[in-house]
């Protein structure tokens, strides 16, 4: 398989996060990506290429997902912070509540970045933005592959992630969604339905929020319990979708502590939902943060389930996409992200 990858997601170094009342440094740090590296240079997968620089590819699907004042906000967002003489990374401190059901989008920065964050873990340092968009033309690139018929599997190695960015909100260490923005290149190149499946610890709730009333887009998602578990408000079982989008959103919410013959048996009702849906291609949003020593999560699979999980995922036969996504076990995020590749490849 292709895997993608560029060096810019470096860019993307902030010193902050907001984590037990205390600032610490961010859980999700570049050196995830060179353990990654290392473990595919170690087991001689590959190739690994660079995205494709064309910065008109996947526009029309960066556009069709995210709000046009959300993408303004992240263009200019550093540069209004150092205009105003902050001196620190941007972490929100105010937000429109429950009881502000209508609120407008203030002019002052401070304001801004509460409007449009989703929680306040996660900074913006000088140079994010540019590992954003970085980050998502690396999704746009496998996507592009994909739906041009060029790989039947390809890997996206994102970075930052995106499953919890919404159409206008960052948050959960994520931006721009990057599984979102390539199901939509995919339809917009031509596939008719696209699932995508999210394998991460966390709940993908930007990825429900953008697909909530399509059906077009079949979203299934394995996560912790949203009564426990980080983004806490989204992710229920209940939550199925809404107009035309109405059974198309598939949520399998599980408790602490879930070992992987539980977690397996979420996957195979996942993966039958799948099978009828009957997409003509698949988005896999991994994350290697369901690891029994993730730091932030709470599930019990062990290094070598990720193989048997991706046996089981790549048995639908659809040309496939793997988006990375989260995993803060740093030192072992190389061997289970590996793992999963070396399952997936394991095509009948």
């Amino acid at each position: 398989m292709d895997i993608i990858y560029t060096d810019k997601h470096r860019l993307r170094a902030a010193k902050t996060e907001l984590y037990g009342g205390e600032l610490v440094p961010p859980f999700e740090c570049p050196e995830r990506m060179d353990y990654i590296l290392e473990a595919i240079a170690d087991k001689s997968l590959g190739p690994i290429i660079g995205p494709d620089e064309n910065p008109k590819l996947g526009a029309n699907a960066i556009a069709a997902i995210h709000d046009a004042g959300y993408l303004a906000f992240l263009d200019t967002a550093w540069e209004e912070w150092e205009a105003e003489g902050m001196k620190g990374e941007m972490i929100p401190t105010v937000w429109p509540s429950r009881s502000m059901p209508s609120p407008h989008i203030p002019n002052f920065i401070e304001g801004k970045l509460g409007y449009y964050a989703l929680s306040c873990e996660t900074s913006i340092a000088k140079n994010t933005i540019e590992a954003v968009y970085a980050s998502a033309q690396v999704a746009l690139t496998g996507a592009e592959m994909i739906a041009s018929g060029k790989n039947q599997l390809a890997f996206s190695l994102c970075r930052p992630p995106g499953h919890h960015a919404s159409r206008d909100q960052f948050g959960g260490y994520c931006f721009i969604n990057n599984a979102a923005i390539a199901a939509q290149h995919m339809r917009d190149q031509g596939a008719k339905r696209v699932a995508i499946l999210d394998v991460d610890f966390h709940h993908g709730n930007g990825t429900q929020a953008i697909f909530y009333d399509r059906d077009d887009v079949l979203f299934l998602s394995l996560h912790g319990d949203p009564n426990d578990a980080f983004p806490h408000f989204l992710g229920h079982k209940s939550e199925t979708g809404q107009g035309a989008g109405d059974g198309f959103n598939l949520n399998y919410p599980m408790p602490p502590n879930t070992p992987y013959s539980t977690w397996g048996e979420a996957l195979d009702h996942a993966i039958s939902a799948i099978r009828d849906y009957a997409p003509d291609s698949l988005v896999v949003s991994f994350g290697a943060d369901t690891f029994e020593n993730d730091p932030i999560s709470f599930f019990k699979l062990k290094t070598a389930d990720y193989i048997d999980m991706g046996k089981r995922i790549t048995a639908l036969g659809l040309p496939t996409l793997i988006v990375m996504e989260g995993g803060y076990a740093v030192r072992d995020i190389g061997t289970n992200t590996v793992n999963f590749l070396i399952g997936m490849e394991h095509r009948s």
